[in-house]
């Protein structure tokens, strides 16, 4: 079984234009710069998609890797399937792995998710019985899912089991402002089933780090994080309570208010879940920043006094 390390890179902002306007001959070098950073950090884990940046993400991590030499290297990647409506059966599948390994130039990957719990014209039965397939040729070494219910989870569980293969994670939002999963049984169903919970957009797209604040800044979203209303002054406002206990404890251990909110995370591995936060780095510094979450801990009053603040902001 893979295990996997207690903070990874989501790199979903590495070659994508949309939503995080991305800008090839300028953002290149500053994200090249923030994966050999992580790695000079500690953090050796990177979750990418086929459909970040529409395949130039995995292009990138694949560059990347040919650079530093990645035999000599103990580097993770996992990467994703999306079903869409025109893949119907197993060899869609096994194609969309082959097209992410040539991406990546690597013969294997760590983790190998399904993007959404969505189906169309492919069975989740089929899907996870090719994944299974696919772990035991040793194209992927875990399966994984993305998105998925409670309900969806236990089914893809359940199918994977069958094979002899053990559901790896699932991926899904999560953070001191993201609290669905407490309340709708996938935290507690992944805790029951030994699933880890990979949590994506750990750090609210940038709303935890405190730089997008009511405080007379300049400082403003990019892209599609413009029209969120969590980015809006009603918005900022009613998370600033949570802000303020961020700065504070973060005062007392010499760390960010990202850092503890990464932090906070990775503190419910012990009592739910294991739970790994995969924050985006699209520069050396972000990078450093997130490595900063590691090696150290808030207390249990802390990490009680956080959530009780971020359920109500």
């Amino acid at each position: 079984m893979t295990e996997f390390p207690k903070i990874g890179i989501g790199t979903w902002a590495w070659g994508d234009n949309l939503f995080w306007d991305y800008a090839q001959a300028n953002d290149k070098e500053q994200v090249r710069n923030a994966f050999l950073t992580s790695l000079e950090s500690g953090i050796t884990f990177f979750d990418t998609a086929e459909v970040y940046g529409l395949g130039e993400s995995e292009r990138l991590i694949g560059k990347f890797l040919q650079e530093i030499g990645v035999k000599s290297q103990n580097v993770q990647i996992a990467t994703k399937f999306m079903p869409l409506p025109w893949r119907f059966n197993a060899q869609n599948i096994r194609d969309s792995i082959t097209a992410s390994l040539n991406r990546l130039q690597l013969n294997t990957v760590a983790l190998y998710q399904v993007h959404q719990p969505v189906s169309f014209l492919i069975s989740q039965k089929t899907l996870m019985q090719t994944l299974a397939d696919e772990v035991k040729t040793g194209r992927i070494a875990a399966v994984g899912i993305s998105n998925y219910s409670a309900s969806q989870m236990r089914e893809a569980h359940t199918y994977l089991t069958q094979e002899g293969v053990k559901l790896a994670v699932n991926q899904v939002r999560y953070s001191l402002l993201d609290r669905e999963i407490e309340t709708n049984g996938i935290l507690a169903t992944a805790k029951e089933l030994g699933v880890t919970i990979l949590a994506y957009s750990p750090l609210a797209q940038g709303l935890l780090t405190g730089k997008y604040r009511n405080s007379g800044t300049t400082i403003r979203p990019t892209g599609a994080r413009k029209i969120d209303p969590r980015f809006k002054p009603v918005g900022l406002t009613k998370i600033e309570p949570l802000l303020q206990l961020l700065e504070e404890i973060g005062a007392k251990y010499n760390r960010s208010p990202a850092q503890i909110a990464l932090n906070w995370l990775i503190y419910q591995s012990k009592s739910q879940s294991q739970v790994i936060p995969i924050p985006g780095a699209k520069t050396a510094s972000q990078a450093r920043e997130n490595a900063g979450a590691l090696g150290w801990s808030i207390s249990p009053e802390e990490n009680l006094l956080l959530g009780k603040l971020g359920k109500y902001a």
